[in-house]
């Protein structure tokens, strides 16, 4: 399993969130980037437990992804839940 997305990965990510694949911007396809991103580190430490690389990686991303979060929740209530239903995240 690799640690990293690959192009067209990241590509298809931008498309079904961002709207395009050059909308890498906005903040509904960031959050799915990260979120993506997330699950592949957790799934790499689920292996390799002693990696403290990749758990400060995690970490900083899931802080990052938690920020972006709070910005789309002040912004756009509606936008934010639609987001995390569909992302399947905070039950």
């Amino acid at each position: 399993m690799s640690v990293k997305l690959n192009s067209d990965q990241k590509k298809e990510i931008f498309k079904n969130f961002g709207g395009s694949e050059t909308n890498t911007g906005s903040i509904e396809a960031q959050v799915a980037l990260l979120t993506e991103q997330i699950r592949i580190l957790t799934g790499h430490l689920n292996e390799n437990k002693k990696d403290q690389v990749c758990r400060r990686s995690l970490l900083t991303k899931v802080g990052k992804r938690k920020r972006f979060l709070k910005y789309l929740m002040r912004k756009d209530i509606l936008a934010y839940r639609a987001l995390i239903e569909k992302l399947g995240i905070r039950k």
